[in-house]
């Protein structure tokens, strides 16, 4: 068994956590202690795709070498302080981390695959108006073995579990702006692809953004998986208001970095993410300012029907809207779906995840400030 975070807590300082290392990682820490390379793949494919955490039952080496990893080296993931599912079969799993802190996990099942929402920090850094996670505010950013340790974790729960089947496909949409945790991000991503670990390819790995430019552009040369971005409006004036970081990146530069993207990689489409708000942006002139904005970039767009949370402010649109919307879109070309809520009655739909942790940002206190005296200072 994999050791407890109160088992880690008492070694604190002389137990390496190896959970978020890649092969290359792992082959420098058993050169570290004069170990030969391929001592990592046999690691990885215990831990990762045996699940097995214990050394001592690591049989494949030496009795010495488990002896010796033993007193250096642990693989800890976070612990799960509440499992809930819904009527729907989506599963979502509250877990706590080595600081307190706690964070969301949610699992998707459907005919044919399993797909996993994984969170990248603990809260978001980001102020999207929409979103009950940016409402929490925001504490720090994930470990790579915090992140990698949510997909381990769900496919150890999901294989012993009835009618359950192993997760098939991730999505890095959870809590949190994957690319403001771009090192330990794609250190877990790099995990998640590799063949002595999970296997995944790159197209059934996706990763969410709201459009952090430099970083999309990395992340195209580090690690090309499939590429969703949060558009939610048609212009920037609108997208200003939902999605504060299109200030610094506005639409003309996003669209631009979503092609760019896009090159050297044969077939792939980007995903634009697209909230349906009621009165918002959910328009019919909306959806053609939407399919001219979209028309050049290799994309199919995803209609999110809003997920409601405490005091958020908005409703989603009603069904018949987003399907006039969605004709619009697809009369111009553009393949567009809604997505099926999942989860909503646990909280588990898109928009929704929120842990419990300290927000140092204090935006959750002025948020509170604001609904009580209507004070913005």
């Amino acid at each position: 068994m994999e050791l407890s975070l109160t088992d880690i807590a008492a070694n604190q300082g002389s137990l390496e956590n190896l959970m978020g290392h890649d092969r290359q990682a792992l082959e420098t820490f058993f050169a570290s202690i004069g170990e030969k390379s391929f001592r990592a793949t046999q690691v990885l494919k215990w831990v990762h795709q045996q699940g097995v955490y214990d050394f001592s039952e690591m049989t494949n080496l030496s009795k010495s070498l488990r002896s010796k990893l033993s007193s250096e080296a642990a693989f800890v993931v976070p612990e799960i302080i509440n499992d809930q599912v819904s009527d729907d079969g989506t599963r979502k799993w509250l877990l706590r981390l080595e600081d307190g802190n706690s964070i969301e996990t949610v699992f998707i099942p459907e005919a044919g695959r399993g797909t996993l929402c994984v969170s990248s920090q603990v809260g978001c850094a980001l102020n999207c108006s929409f979103c009950a996670t940016a409402r929490q505010g925001f504490n720090r950013n994930l470990t790579s073995a915090e992140i990698i340790g949510q997909l381990r974790l769900a496919n150890q729960l999901l294989v012993s579990a009835e009618n359950e089947r192993p997760v098939t496909n991730v999505v890095m949409m959870g809590m949190g702006e994957p690319l403001l945790n771009y090192d330990n991000v794609v250190r877990a991503m790099q995990l998640m692809q590799e063949d002595f670990a999970y296997g995944l390819s790159k197209r059934r790995v996706t990763l969410s953004t709201s459009g952090l430019l430099p970083e999309m552009q990395q992340l195209s040369k580090d690690c090309a998986v499939s590429l969703a971005v949060s558009l939610h409006a048609p212009d920037d004036e609108l997208r200003n208001e939902l999605v504060p970081i299109n200030r610094k990146y506005p639409i003309r530069e996003l669209m631009k970095a979503c092609r760019e993207y896009t090159r050297g990689l044969p077939h792939q489409k980007i995903t634009f993410e697209y909230v349906m708000l009621d009165g918002v942006n959910d328009s019919d002139n909306d959806a053609r300012k939407l399919a001219k904005m979209v028309g050049n970039v290799p994309c199919k767009i995803n209609l999110i029907p809003f997920n409601p949370f405490e005091n958020s402010g908005y409703s989603s649109s009603p069904l018949s809207r987003i399907n006039r919307f969605r004709d619009i879109l697809m009369q111009k070309g553009i393949m567009t779906v809604t997505r099926k809520t999942r989860g909503e009655e646990i909280d588990a739909a898109c928009g929704q995840l929120a842990g419990k942790f300290t927000d140092r940002t204090r935006r959750t206190e002025h948020l509170q400030q604001i609904q009580t005296t209507g004070d913005l200072s």
